[in-house]
């Protein structure tokens, strides 16, 4: 009886004055690794333009069917080209993170970002729309005019 308990003792001794292996989490983050998928994120090109042309294909490849999106003719009102996702929802608590919209987008519209937080307190909020998941437009674009 008194040897297991030395040995657990001698244990947490040799234990106690090595470096810690825990991180300081809110202050220190993480480093992910290079091939991590985390949140999606919708893309613009080069002049503020939204990227995707919603063809539909990253539903299609969508093993989940965790992505719904509707599409639309531009009428000029928007920073989208001549045709765009009017509609897009990713459905985080069916989204299984496998990278298949991704690969399956023609025009690299949608992109697996590296952000791991993405704790909510409602299951309302995880129904991420296209104003959670697009890139900010830069300030000097200005919607395209139609001719």
């Amino acid at each position: 009886m008194i040897g297991p308990f030395l040995v657990g003792l001698a244990t947490t001794f040799r234990h106690m004055f090595k470096k810690k292996v825990a991180v300081d989490y809110p202050d220190e983050k993480v480093p992910m690794f290079p091939r991590y998928r985390g949140k999606q994120v919708l893309m613009r090109d080069e002049n503020g333009l939204e990227k995707c042309v919603a063809c539909g294909l990253c539903s299609v490849a969508c093993p989940a069917d965790a992505i719904y999106l509707e599409a639309a003719e531009n009428d000029g009102t928007v920073l989208a080209g001549p045709r765009y996702a009017k509609v897009y929802q990713i459905h985080k608590t069916r989204c299984i993170f496998c990278g298949y919209c991704e690969e399956a987008c023609p025009v690299s519209a949608i992109f697996m970002g590296k952000d791991y937080e993405l704790a909510v307190y409602s299951k309302d909020d995880f129904i991420w729309d296209k104003q959670d998941l697009l890139v900010p437009a830069p300030a000097e674009a200005k919607a395209p005019a139609l001719a």
